[in-house]
């Protein structure tokens, strides 16, 4: 009986390292082909002996302004998901704690938005940016990110609040505590993880967001997606220096994303074990 315990230890261990170095590896291969010359980076089998160079980065820095699309992408990334979460505290209380018979239709449609292909409505979506002098701005993006990011964040919060138990918020009320206090003192604190897993992963998606960006924004408020893909061009596509752009850009959610790796675990399991 020990000895199959152990026999499966080993095998799940195995699998989860095969499963991480899986999905670690095209990021490795990324920062790998980043360290080389153009030449190396083409070259047909691939070079795994060559002298590494940081000139891509040099490039980067200096020909594509790196720091403007970076401020950029951090602008708009951290300003929708406040937004979002400002937005979606309220919306998810009164549909967990005073639902409707329409409660359920309408987190349906809400999810539903996120089916739409986002080139069914970039015409009518551009034309209004268009009109109000939103194109090209970074207030414009960020109105974009929060409403495309809003049904999954309030889905989240929804699913977050519903496992509170509805007995400590009486108590709260029987206590004289505002609907204010209560969600400040009581409710935000008890889910706080989950509210910290939701901010993080709507902040991945914003700074992840592509569609959007290369077709509302040129170059005052194009974020690091758009810098990446300006490494692909009718002059061909530059895998030495696009694989620089991507790492840079990669590299500050990857760290803020291990930071709060903690909250993230915490928040997506909340509510998992009773």
């Amino acid at each position: 009986m020990r000895q199959a315990k152990i026999v499966k230890n080993i095998t799940v261990t195995v699998a989860a390292w095969l499963v991480a170095l899986t999905i670690f590896f095209p990021i490795f291969w990324m920062v790998l082909t980043s360290l080389k010359t153009e030449l190396n980076a083409f070259s047909t089998p691939p070079a795994l002996i060559f002298k590494p160079t940081l000139e891509n980065y040099v490039a980067v820095f200096e020909r594509s302004d790196y720091l403007k699309y970076a401020w950029n992408s951090v602008v708009v990334s951290f300003g929708a998901s406040i937004i979002g979460m400002v937005i979606a505290i309220p919306a998810a209380y009164s549909m967990a704690f005073y639902p409707t018979k329409r409660t359920q239709g309408v987190l349906l449609w809400m999810l539903s938005t996120k089916m739409l292909p986002p080139v069914g409505v970039l015409v009518p979506l551009y034309l209004l940016a268009r009109d109000t002098s939103l194109l090209d701005t970074k207030t414009g993006l960020t109105i974009i990110y929060t409403l495309i990011n809003l049904p999954i964040v309030i889905w989240m919060i929804y699913t977050y609040f519903r496992e509170v138990p509805k007995d400590i918020l009486e108590a709260v009320r029987m206590d004289g505590a505002n609907l204010w206090q209560e969600i400040r003192h009581v409710l935000i604190p008890i889910t706080l993880g989950g509210l910290s897993s939701t901010f993080l992963l709507s902040l991945i998606l914003s700074w992840n967001e592509a569609f959007w960006s290369l077709n509302l924004t040129a170059s005052k408020a194009a974020p690091l997606t758009a810098l990446i893909a300006s490494y692909s061009s009718p002059e061909g596509l530059f895998w030495a220096k696009l694989s620089a752009a991507s790492t840079l850009a990669v590299a500050p959610i990857l760290v803020f994303g291990w930071i709060s790796q903690k909250q993230l675990v915490r928040g997506l399991t909340f509510g998992a074990v009773k």
